[in-house]
């Protein structure tokens, strides 16, 4: 007995020690993309639109002196609290951007069929309502949109539509960890639209982790072949890498885009009331017709599926660490800032800062992350897996 006491207390010791020594991560760059010069205002976090669809909006504290531009989130299905992406929310509004998350999802009471059309509706009326706001100052010639999960068909069904929907055509497509696509017409998911639609000048970025990785894979190597208008040299299909070289690990989950922040929790945000939805029932007399009520008939594909449910709890909890710091946010960073200056996908592979995940504690490099451009503008290649040694 005490024998097997003693082997468990040594490896015990043996275990915190490891610990205690390993190398440590990377932190947050201290400039440039990806990094924390930020001007140090405060960011406003407001909400318009309809409180059934609202679009919350992100930007400085700050007058600014030229346009921002605009990044457009749309989130997984089951991940509409913007709190679950707040770090990357202030992030991006710390470094002069307008942010709008468009809420398109009522949980279990939103079709998935109807969330693209939801979704265009609410940003379409959100950039008209701050079309002549002196502090949100939207730049439509600067527009990008992210889409994660389930929101990445959203993010390509509006830039497919975007002229028949009355939207700004973006610049940038990032979708990271794509999925969510009905492949048969009577299949849960939300449908996918006419790619070949979408411009041909769109810079289109896919990125996909390295666990789980098969699912997102698929749909990404979808999504590049069936965008037909868009150039190969405007393609890159990305790979964010695990590494376990030293403690925490990083882990490129499904959930690793998400970064909580409770100070984006749609619960703190008013939603303001339309005056219309009030004065209807209001000015009715007594004894006048009143409206039909609306019904609503809820259908199995409103509710969540079980992996749905558990990556929206896992989103709920995950924390913020390089994945964040150098594989999102500094990759859309340096990507908006290429599509809106009319580079290329190609003169984002050739630039190394692109790929480069910085170094762990003991100077060993973080696995870079893989890109590459489809040779024929439809299948690109497997990002090769780098050997340790």
């Amino acid at each position: 007995m005490r024998r097997l006491q003693f082997l468990a207390l040594a490896s015990t010791l043996l275990l915190s020690s490891a610990t205690a020594f390993a190398a440590t991560p990377p932190q947050q760059p201290e400039q440039g993309p990806g990094g924390r010069d930020y001007a140090g205002s405060a960011v406003i976090k407001r909400a318009v639109g309809k409180a059934t669809a609202p679009v919350f909006v992100f930007h400085a504290d700050a007058k600014a002196v030229t346009a921002r531009p605009v990044i457009v989130f749309f989130h997984s299905w089951g991940g509409n609290n913007p709190q679950y992406y707040g770090k990357w929310f202030e992030h991006l509004a710390q470094k002069g951007n307008l942010v709008l998350f468009p809420r398109f999802q009522e949980v279990n009471r939103t079709r998935p069929m109807d969330a693209t059309n939801i979704a265009a509706e609410a940003v379409r009326e959100a950039l008209e309502e701050l079309s002549d706001d002196a502090k949100a100052r939207p730049d439509l010639g600067r527009v990008a949109y992210v889409g994660h999960l389930a929101g990445t068909i959203v993010a390509l069904d509006l830039a497919a539509y975007a002229g028949e929907r009355q939207l700004p055509t973006p610049k940038l497509i990032f979708n990271v960890m794509p999925g969510g696509i009905a492949r048969e017409k009577d299949t849960r998911g939300i449908p996918l639209p006419d790619l070949a639609k979408i411009n041909e000048a769109t810079l289109l970025i896919t990125m996909s982790g390295d666990r789980d990785h098969l699912a997102t894979d698929r749909v990404a190597r979808l999504i590049l072949s069936e965008t037909t208008g868009i150039p190969a040299r405007n393609k890159l299909f990305m790979r964010v890498s695990s590494d376990g070289h030293g403690y925490p690990p990083l882990s490129a989950t499904l959930i690793s885009p998400g970064s909580i922040d409770p100070a984006y929790d749609s619960a703190k945000i008013p939603i303001p009331v339309n005056p219309a939805d009030t004065t209807v029932v209001a000015s009715i007399g007594k004894g006048a017709p009143r409206p039909a009520p609306v019904r609503f008939k809820w259908t199995p594909d409103m509710a969540l599926t079980g992996i749905q449910a558990t990556l929206t709890t896992q989103l709920g909890t995950n924390g913020t660490d390089n994945l964040d710091y150098r594989g999102f946010w500094k990759t859309l960073d340096i990507a908006a800032e290429a599509a809106f200056s009319g580079e290329n996908a190609l003169s984002l592979k050739a630039n190394p800062a692109f790929v480069d995940m910085g170094v762990w504690s003991d100077g060993w490099p973080v696995r870079r992350l893989g890109a590459d451009v489809p040779k024929d503008g439809t299948e690109p290649e497997e990002p090769a897996r780098r050997r340790r040694f």
